[in-house]
């Protein structure tokens, strides 16, 4: 054989090779002997060993793991991985469709594929190689499990062909055909071991496992379905998929591009009934508009894009008994009724309780001691009662009523108007309250302290060590009386305070999240911290200072302002503050290439031939313009470029606002 021959052969004998092991270990259906694979597996082997220069990372002789993780690196991600705004309605998709088509007009496309019930994972590429593969995490932040994810055979170490970016991003999905979880999960019976639920948990924790060797062991698969990259390399999703094929990403050939929402429809209605024919699971749908400009056009929430919408089959229902109603009081002082039922398997877990959300719900489902109750799990997650079966109601039976007063501390509830949730106004004495907003202080998106737990807080609680987030800081004063916590050593009170030590040392935006502030998440923290840069001009803002930064509504902004108006808060501030907490933005501020732009206001929309949307939001920001999220009455300009939003244009020409073009603003920074 020549040497151009001999490469050839050892490319066929890997893509044929791997080919097999992926029907045999995956499928469970295996196209050739035992024999003749290890034969074929032997000439792949001593090609490689007298020509190692064509060995090929993906050949199988390579798929055996062995390294060792003891611990998974943190990675930011560099473009979030949101989630996707989810719906049991086709109501909901019409809405969706509607809403869409009053942001960009009638001309455009959808992009329908299965939503696949597996972990969801980024993969980073740099010179066509496999460099990096980090699990969703919290969205901004996952882990590192590039050393696992090597071991599956569909997704490449080497890409094919050309015309991919120097380095790129690509989420899909790892997951497990149920064909393997089958018989695995025998395996781990037969070894007297507990099996998982659901092959979702089976990947998830297969992916999470420190020995590669073992993860090389469990047949994964993964379809890929996004790519990210910093210069766009496509019009459109559906070319980007197809492209990427190529490339030899495993894509899923069910993918379809709709013209309609009728067809979207249309696609829902027969994956509703086949999906049990597929060898993998999924949960549901996912549409994505088509083109790259329309969804630049469209944006984003805080959480989840406005071009993509995720619809879920209808969750599976079992009948049980409701055996009491408790009600449970949040950090926030929020009453949710808790229904307690008589166990009973759903979705390959045993329920014991569900959410009954609020006093509205109770009172739409009519609720009477002892029903009958018909339970799903809510997005295959939360189990939540969906109806009463009256039928079998027993004769006498007592209707369920809401309390007027809070069970924990006998305050009197409170409902704002237009509000569906009760609260308990007794912040400061009432034990749950005061509890769950230490927790919530000390938990990993907050304050993230090492060393402490929320059943140490509960135990520091009822000890009368903390009443106050503050009391945190003066415990180091009472290590005495920390010794007489049960279970609470020498060398766990050691590792406490240095924990809380070190939370000191944690940005302005952690500390004001961690305050616990109603309707302050974690990303509105951080654009509070980000414009106001520190805790004493937040306290002295105005509803108009607060409500024109992005994003923050006049719920938001009411809510920041009650909360300062509180002595009590004031108070614990100027104790943390004394402690030595960060309240202030470390972040070095933006040195503008000029102010002409101070005091103007904008909005881009559309697509612009000389500057990418990201560029020139740079440009303005530069500048000392403001970027809005909405057009109001409080925007300046609108900056306009091709394919802008109908709705966006009406809206403008309503409110009189000027709408102007990229060289206008050009202009206006001469």
């Amino acid at each position: 054989m020549s040497i151009s021959d001999i490469k050839d052969r050892m490319e066929a004998l890997v893509i044929e090779l791997n080919q097999h092991n992926y029907n045999y270990y995956v499928l469970a259906q295996p196209t050739i002997s035992d024999f003749e694979f290890d034969q074929k597996l032997k000439q792949l082997a001593e090609l490689e060993k007298n020509h190692p220069e064509f060995q090929n990372e993906d050949s199988p002789t390579q798929k055996v793991g062995g390294e060792i993780t003891k611990e998974f690196k943190t990675v930011k991600h560099r473009w979030p991985m949101l989630s996707l705004g989810n719906t049991y309605s086709e109501q909901d998709l019409k809405d969706f469709d509607e809403r869409v088509r009053k942001a960009i007009g009638n001309d455009f496309e959808y992009v329908c594929e299965l939503k696949f019930d597996g972990l969801s994972m980024s993969l980073t590429y740099q010179d066509g190689k496999l460099a990096r593969a980090v699990t969703r995490g919290d969205g901004s932040k996952g882990d590192d499990v590039t050393t696992n994810i090597k071991t599956i055979n569909k997704i490449p170490k080497q890409l094919k062909g050309s015309g991919y970016s120097y380095e790129f991003e690509i989420r899909g999905e790892v997951f497990m055909h149920r064909a393997a979880f089958e018989r695995l999960n025998n395996e781990r019976i037969e070894k007297g071991e507990i099996p998982y639920a659901n092959p979702r948990n089976f990947a998830a924790g297969t992916v999470k496992l420190q020995d590669s060797k073992e993860v090389a062991r469990r047949p994964l698969d993964c379809f890929l379905y996004f790519l990210y990259t910093e210069k766009q390399l496509f019009k459109t999703h559906w070319e980007s998929l197809n492209t990427v094929k190529n490339w030899g990403f495993h894509v899923c050939e069910h993918n379809k591009l709709c013209k309609n929402i009728d067809e979207v429809l249309d696609f829902i209605h027969y994956w509703d009934k086949n999906r049990f024919n597929l060898s993998y699971d999924i949960d549901g749908i996912v549409l994505k508009v088509n083109s790259y400009a329309q969804q630049h056009e469209l944006g984003f929430t805080a959480k989840s894009p406005r071009w993509a919408i995720s619809y879920k089959y209808k969750a599976e229902q079992v009948e049980t008994v409701l055996e009491s109603v408790t009600y449970q009081v949040g950090r926030t002082g929020a009453v949710t009724p808790v229904a307690n039922l008589k166990p009973v398997l759903l979705a390959g877990t045993t329920v014991k309780r569900a959410t009954l959300h609020n006093a509205n719900e109770i009172e739409r489902l009519d609720l009477h001691e002892k029903d009958t109750v018909f339970v799903e799990k809510g997005g295959e997650i939360i189990p939540k009662i969906i109806s009463v079966n009256t039928l079998k109601r027993t004769d006498g039976a007592t209707k369920m009523v809401y309390p007027s007063c809070c069970p924990e501390c006998g305050t009197d509830l409170i409902r704002k108007e237009g509000e569906a949730v009760h609260y308990c106004p007794n912040d400061e004495a009432c034990p749950p309250q005061i509890v769950g907003k230490i927790q919530h202080f000390i938990s990993r998106k907050a304050m993230n302290i090492d060393g402490l737990g929320n059943e140490t807080i509960e135990a520091f609680y009822r000890n009368g060590l903390i009443e106050h987030i503050s009391d945190l800081y003066t415990l180091y004063e009472r290590r005495d009386d920390l010794k007489n916590v049960e279970r609470f050593g020498e060398k766990s009170i050691s590792n406490m305070l240095e924990g809380i030590e070190t939370s000191k040392q944690m940005p302005f935006e952690k500390v004001l999240f961690g305050l616990g502030i109603r309707y302050v998440g974690e990303t509105v923290a951080k654009k509070i911290a980000s414009y106001f840069r520190n805790i004493d001009s937040l306290i002295n803002s105005s509803f108009e200072e607060l409500t024109s930064v992005d994003e923050i509504g006049d719920r938001i902004a009411e809510s920041i302002i009650e909360y300062f108006k509180d002595v009590k808060h004031l108070q614990q501030v100027e104790k943390l503050r004394q402690a030595g907490l960060q309240f202030e933005s470390d972040d070095q501020p933006v040195v503008l290439a000029s102010d002409k732009l101070e005091g103007k206001s904008f909005i881009i929309s559309g697509v612009f031939e000389s500057f990418s949307r990201e560029e020139l939001t740079e440009l303005i920001q530069s500048n000392g313009g403001k970027i809005l999220s909405s057009i109001s009455g409080k925007l300046n300009y609108v900056v306009a470029g091709d394919n802008m939003g109908p709705s966006k244009l009406e809206k403008a020409n309503k409110l009189n606002i000027p709408i102007i073009s990229e060289q206008d603003v050009l202009e206006m920074i001469k």
